[in-house]
């Protein structure tokens, strides 16, 4: 098992630096983020719940679920995880899931048990689901952290988090997005923005950003640390990092799948 971080400290994994494209080194969208005793996972790419266990965790020990969106690089693997939660040789879960995802989530989630059936459907009381506002921020209070949300300018469930302990450290993870003033929002001032950069610059499309403009971000909300990710192949044969720096003149990291992190008493310290 994984061990818990320290108190006031929050430790950042990234499960999937990838996107739908398969890769052997790349997963699906997917960080782990934890903060004492509870593991809060952002997005569910494939291949998530195996980089899990690659960390020493179990799909019971998983407190919280975020989605940035419905795309299935991102949330494709929600299906596989609530089915094995309900396997009774020992991964059946007795603990409260939450899941947190934009306005619409619900109708999704009702559509995927008319397909599955009982098949994904725990029991009464396990899944306790949250909305988020897809039109304008929105705020969450989880005791240990607070959830600030804002739409991203990808698709309509679209949206970025900003996690927030009592001792006012912040990491922000803005999901899938193109330039928008609302992820300079979202990350103004943060220890850590973990941000898409899907594609080199002269490679731009529409929804997604290229590592001079996730720099952009960055350097106009204040940002420290930066760590690129949701890398498509041609990012792979470029220097990303050198790109990103022609707007940005802060800590700058192209994510990898297991790379680690941890952020106490607002100082980002990167795992070796």
């Amino acid at each position: 098992m994984s061990q818990a971080p320290d108190m006031g400290t929050m430790k950042i994994t990234i499960l999937g630096s990838g996107t739908c494209v398969p890769s052997l080194t790349r997963s699906s969208c997917s960080v782990l983020i934890e903060i004492e005793s509870a593991k809060f996972v952002f997005d569910m790419g494939a291949g998530t719940i195996r980089r899990l266990l690659e960390c020493g965790i179990t799909i019971g020990e998983v407190s919280h679920i975020f989605f940035s969106h419905f795309h299935p690089d991102h949330i494709g693997e929600l299906v596989s995880f609530l089915f094995a939660s309900k396997y009774p040789g020992g991964t059946r879960r007795r603990d409260r899931l939450k899941i947190t995802a934009a306005s619409g989530f619900l109708d999704f989630y009702e559509g995927l048990k008319k397909v599955y059936g009982r098949w994904i459907e725990l029991e009464e009381g396990i899944v306790e689901i949250f909305e988020m506002s897809n039109s304008g921020p929105d705020r969450m209070r989880l005791g240990i952290a607070n959830i600030t949300t804002f739409p991203m300018n990808h698709i309509e469930s679209s949206i970025g988090y900003r996690i927030t302990t009592p001792d006012d450290s912040s990491i922000v993870y803005t999901g899938d997005t193109d330039s928008c003033e609302n992820a300079v929002r979202l990350a103004m001032g943060a220890d850590l923005l973990i941000c898409e950069s899907s594609f080199p610059d002269g490679s731009k499309i529409d929804g997604h950003l290229t590592p001079s403009l996730a720099g952009s971000i960055a350097s106009e909300a204040g940002v420290e640390n930066l760590v690129l990710t949701h890398f498509y192949p041609d990012c792979d044969k470029i220097d990303i990092e050198a790109q990103c720096r022609k707007t940005y003149n802060g800590n700058v990291v192209c994510a990898e799948d297991f790379m680690q992190m941890e952020i106490k008493d607002g100082y980002c310290r990167f795992q070796p």
